[in-house]
């Protein structure tokens, strides 16, 4: 306020000026709100919460919420902290909520639990948010539980379309989002999980 507008916009980088307040949690030393100008490097983003948690290596990051797609480590690191650079690797800055996770994450299990939360806040006004959340949480319990099919990915990725888009409210969206990118950028580890009923991370979190 002290030095105006244009001095606050400079503080950011073009079409993306000024700061931002990041809460930073997860697997990082330091959990905490850290106000940076936009197109801060997530690296040092990072480096002010800490670093990763007891030295371990970044896995993977969702950058702007729980329903903001999660990003590998590789995208996440050579990403900067502003809307256009986080939407260029696939997700969203949304609101700034930064979910930091470790390579002892199992992403199976830290889905199950996104895919609980979202099917417990549907208020249950749309028939695809109403029957479509409870629908995925049910299909990840059941990978989880050793029980998962073949088909099961196939069968998440299409009732998240059909989700997706069809809602009077955003939290249609939010829930099909991250089942969309869990299982795009870690394919692997669902198909582990099902194949041979265990979590493909040793002793997953």
């Amino acid at each position: 306020i002290r030095n105006g507008g244009q001095a606050y916009l400079e503080c950011g980088k073009p079409n993306n000026g000024g700061t931002k307040i990041f809460s930073v949690s997860g697997d990082v030393e330091k959990p905490g709100n850290y106000e940076i100008p936009l197109g801060t490097p997530f690296s040092k983003l990072l480096e002010l919460a800490g670093g990763v948690r007891k030295g371990r290596t970044l896995k993977a990051v969702i950058p702007g919420g729980s329903s903001s797609p999660v990003l590998t480590a590789e995208l996440m690191m050579d990403c900067t902290m502003d809307y256009d650079s986080i939407a260029k690797a696939g997700s969203m800055l949304g609101s700034g909520a930064v979910i930091v996770m470790d390579d002892s994450r199992c992403m199976v299990k830290s889905l199950l639990r996104l895919a609980y939360f979202y099917a417990h806040e549907s208020c249950g006004q749309c028939t695809p948010c109403r029957e479509g959340t409870g629908w995925m949480h049910r299909v990840i319990e059941r990978i989880v539980n050793g029980q998962g099919r073949a088909e099961d990915l196939d069968l998440l990725n299409s009732v998240a379309d059909n989700i997706q888009g069809r809602t009077i409210c955003a939290l249609g969206d939010a829930a099909a989002m991250p089942v969309r990118a869990m299982i795009k950028n870690f394919k692997p580890e669902f198909v582990h999980m099902i194949e041979h009923k265990t979590a493909l991370v040793p002793a997953a979190a």
